[in-house]
């Protein structure tokens, strides 16, 4: 029987997982084991009959007895971003204590290019897989493009003021929902790919910020108006807002890799896992008005 083990399983992406397996792989509940730092969270999960652990990134010794008798995991990355280093430091951990358990295949979420990102975070995401590739253990590693969700809380301040200040020039995206990167996970779960693989997941299109104003705007029934600004009034604009620096950084490096094109790729590796074409942005976006105010 293939035990099966979710890093973060109470994050969004991690319940998204865990409901793709139970719903679309097919997978029962008893070869399913639902993890995080704290497994009282992890309530909705067990009256399924899934099992939880504790899994505690800065715990190795801990994470090796998480992952004890588990043939296949998903190491969802941490939301470690305030320390530089930090994040890069628990999958490394998290990595090892893989190895020492005795986990069969590993599969990681990443970040698509993280070898010539702009990205602040990208080096924690290029040395995990770095750090997979060294522990010698068989892998998956998923490349999840900028999700759509991301754009939500955001857009519904811009569509309040009718403007949305961006730094992403005439670059574009193949952003993908959440929901379509927790199916795909979960489809790689149940059925990892031969051998060891690096796919990166995107949406269907390649969509620039007059696009995406466009399908917000259409979606909420309100103008949406793109001003360019560059990085150093971006920044301003967020450290105004109240935003903590490293959030700063990440969202002016965000968009200075969006405007420099290392985003802009398109796969079909999502409908190669899944067997369906990813949601467009435009359906996201209408499934989501009510949040867009």
């Amino acid at each position: 029987m293939t035990r099966i083990l979710v890093t973060g399983a109470s994050g969004q992406l991690g319940r998204g997982v865990l409901a793709h397996l139970l719903a679309e792989a097919k997978i029962p509940a008893d070869q399913i084991v639902a993890a995080s730092r704290d497994p009282a969270k992890l309530g909705e999960w067990a009256a399924k009959g899934i099992e939880t652990r504790a899994a505690d990134f800065n715990d190795p010794a801990g994470l090796e007895a998480a992952f004890a008798g588990i043939d296949r995991l998903l190491l969802i990355s941490t939301d470690e971003l305030a320390v530089p280093g930090k994040r890069l430091e628990q999958h490394k951990a998290a990595a090892a204590a893989a190895a020492k358990a005795g986990v069969k295949h590993i599969l990681y979420t990443s970040m698509p290019n993280p070898d010539k990102s702009l990205v602040s975070f990208a080096p924690d995401h290029l040395g995990t897989e770095e750090a997979i590739k060294a522990s010698g253990l068989s892998y998956t590693i998923l490349r999840n493009s900028w999700y759509l969700d991301n754009y939500v809380g955001s857009m519904a301040r811009n569509l309040a003021s009718g403007q949305w200040f961006t730094a992403i020039g005439a670059g574009r995206q193949p952003n993908i929902s959440r929901d379509d990167c927790a199916a795909a996970a979960a489809a790689a779960l149940a059925n990892p790919p031969a051998g060891n693989v690096i796919l990166t997941l995107t949406g269907s299109e390649l969509l620039g910020a007059d696009d995406v104003a466009a399908i917000v705007s259409k979606a909420a029934g309100k103008p949406l108006a793109v001003v360019p600004v560059n990085d150093e009034q971006l920044a301003a604009g967020a450290a105004s807002a109240g935003l903590p620096p490293f959030v700063v950084d990440l969202i002016v490096s965000a968009d200075a890799n969006t405007r420099a094109g290392n985003f802009e790729i398109l796969t079909d590796a999502f409908e190669r896992l899944t067997g369906r074409k990813p949601q467009s942005a435009a359906a996201f976006f209408e499934a989501h008005k009510a949040a867009l105010g």
